[in-house]
């Protein structure tokens, strides 16, 4: 029996076990949309703006580990998903994109809604196609689902011009997929192996840093009994939070730009680094040229262009990190000869920075600090919710201050930093998992930029909880213009606008504010405990900044922890509001 082109690809996405389609219908893929009008198997997820069911297919991705997918027309459509596309590429997040194209036969000749997607997204994809005959169409979505989840993962396009997916033929879908020119490494080199476990069992002052890749290959376990095996502390990225226990006493936090004085020193003084699924970029390393400059480094890594792409490493390891981890605990089980955890005068040193230099801040009885906050979020929520963010100091403040003790619950965009990523990403991890407690932790700037996206959360139900950290300013932006512009705030101040009670009202969510330190337990109960989409706007200190931090170009150990003048000059509008006492301590 013959099917159509679109028949063949819905029920190859059945084949790939795919459940949620996050979608926009437009003239080319309507062929598309008709046969998902009697599917029962999959659920299509209406999203407001293409870039913002990107950034759906995103967090569901992030929160399963599965491919997030997504369904748009051609031209404007496909275009508009770019920005979340860079960001699954950044951020190793497996996607599956499937834009509408206009017939093959009008394909150059700037017909109505068409753009060169392929050409446009060949920087930021892992792999694109287009689709010119209906009999190569099943083995282009297999191709795709496997190289987006294979390997290190990432974005893979296939585009359909609208003859394809009109045109019938014979339905065969692949059984395995063979490329010759693409074939990742999982096993790591055994000699290479070797020679780390020598390096552990040498080093006196080791350090392991781990990022995405971690959590990406599911290999947290195996992480955590590495750490515990070799009673070597851990520090995390921004993107591997929750890969190890955040409460774990061999937990360092995240290091880097905003990390912990703690991690910071104990990398910049440690004599061995043991670095899994990061690729030690610039937030983590500062000036390269000073980083760790005492230290053997050991990579693990599954992408092989990672390695020596920074800074040059000692022992390069390119394999799955689950499986390169397994082989070492196994090998230093084995041959551990009693030298394995002889690290006390190390973590006596890491407890003194600790001590030295904690994460705190002011909280008086008033105004409400932005850190207070994510502390009573963490708290209401006992920890146990998936957590999301847009980019900003709310986004550094929820890395510091809530403690992700499970994998895959901190989904926030990390290399491209996408403000508008928060909401959406919330909504497909609520779409994976319906039953959790899904909380976007927004600042006032991002979360306008995909509001829109409200309503798709309201249309299917979806209880997220939406925090906007509300200080009226784009305040990373205006962090940096405090401390390195002589407080010159140009176009960072955002004003009043808009009213974010009425707004989430408007979208038929709930709305709820709190503009003092009493009533922020009451406003997050009542949020958390609402049955649909909720927006809570906490109206928080305008001046607070975001500490440590390590300017730009300094070393990974020059940090800073507070304003150097703290009469620097206010922005035009800005209250002025006296602080009150009292210090909290995470």
């Amino acid at each position: 029996m013959k099917l159509s082109g679109s028949q063949i690809l819905i029920e190859c996405l059945k084949r790939e076990g795919v459940q949620v389609v996050f979608a926009y219908p437009g003239g080319v893929n309507l062929p598309v949309f008709d046969v998902l009008y009697d599917e029962k198997d999959l659920q299509v997820v209406l999203c407001r703006h293409e870039q913002g069911g990107t950034h759906m297919a995103e967090g569901y991705a992030r929160a399963t580990g599965k491919p997030g997918v997504v369904l748009v027309t051609s031209g404007p459509g496909a275009t508009n998903t770019v920005t979340g596309i860079v960001d699954a590429y950044m951020d190793s997040t497996p996607l599956v994109i499937l834009t509408g194209q206009v017939p093959t036969k009008l394909i150059g000749n700037d017909a109505f809604q068409e753009a060169d997607v392929v050409g446009i997204t060949r920087p930021c994809t892992k792999y694109n196609i287009l689709v010119k005959d209906v009999n190569d169409l099943a083995q282009a979505i297999k191709e795709a689902f496997y190289i987006a989840t294979s390997g290190r993962p990432g974005p893979v396009l296939v585009d359909l011009p609208k003859d394809v997916v009109l045109a019938k033929t014979e339905f065969k879908y692949p059984d395995k997929v063979y490329i010759r020119s693409y074939s990742p490494v999982y096993k790591g080199n055994k000699w290479q192996i070797k020679q780390a476990a020598q390096e552990i069992l040498k080093a006196k002052k080791p350090v392991i840093y781990a990022g995405g890749g971690v959590l990406s290959s599911d290999a947290h376990q195996e992480l955590r009994e590495l750490a515990e095996i070799t009673k070597i502390p851990v520090t995390l990225t921004l993107m591997g939070l929750g890969a190890f226990p955040g409460t774990h006493p061999q937990f360092l936090g995240m290091l880097g730009m905003h990390g912990t004085y703690w991690a910071n020193m104990s990398i910049h003084n440690s004599d061995l680094i043991i670095a899994v699924g990061s690729r030690f970029d610039d937030r983590v390393t500062g000036r390269v040229a000073d980083f760790a400059p005492n230290a053997r480094i050991i990579h693990i890594d599954i992408d092989p262009t990672s390695i020596h792409k920074n800074l040059a490493v000692h022992v390069p390891i390119v394999g799955d990190a689950k499986l390169v981890l397994r082989e070492l605990n196994q090998l230093l089980r084995t041959s551990g000869n009693g030298n394995l955890g002889q690290h006390q005068p190390w973590m006596e040193q890491i407890e003194a920075w600790k001590k030295e230099h904690p994460l705190a801040y002011e909280q008086g009885n008033k105004i409400i600090k932005p850190q207070y906050v994510i502390d009573k979020i963490y708290e209401a929520t006992q920890g146990n919710a998936i957590i999301t963010t847009d980019v900003g100091q709310h986004q550094m403040w929820s890395a510091q201050f809530y403690k992700f003790n499970r994998p895959r619950t901190f989904i926030n965009s990390g290399g491209l930093g996408t403000m508008g990523y928060g909401l959406p990403a919330a909504i497909g991890a609520q779409c994976a998992y319906p039953d959790e407690q899904v909380v976007c932790i927004a600042g006032d700037g991002g979360i306008v930029m995909n509001i829109q996206e409200l309503a798709t959360a309201v249309q299917y139900k979806l209880p997220v909880k939406v925090a906007i950290i509300n200080n009226k300013y784009l305040g990373m932006v205006r962090q940096w213009q405090q401390l390195f512009y002589d407080g010159r705030y140009s176009s960072s101040f955002m004003g009043d606008s808009p009213d974010f009670v009425k707004l989430a009202e408007a979208f038929g969510a709930v709305g709820l504010r709190a503009t003092e330190v009493s009533e922020v337990d009451d406003v997050l109960k009542e949020g958390l405990a609402a049955s649909g989409p909720v927006v809570i706007d906490f109206q928080v200190d305008q001046e607070e900044n975001c500490y440590p931090m390590i300017p730009a170009g300094a070393a990974i150990n020059e940090m800073v922890f507070s304003d150097p003048d703290k009469g620097s000059k206010k922005a035009k509008g800005q209250k002025q509001e006296e602080k009150a006492d009292g210090v909290l301590t995470a």
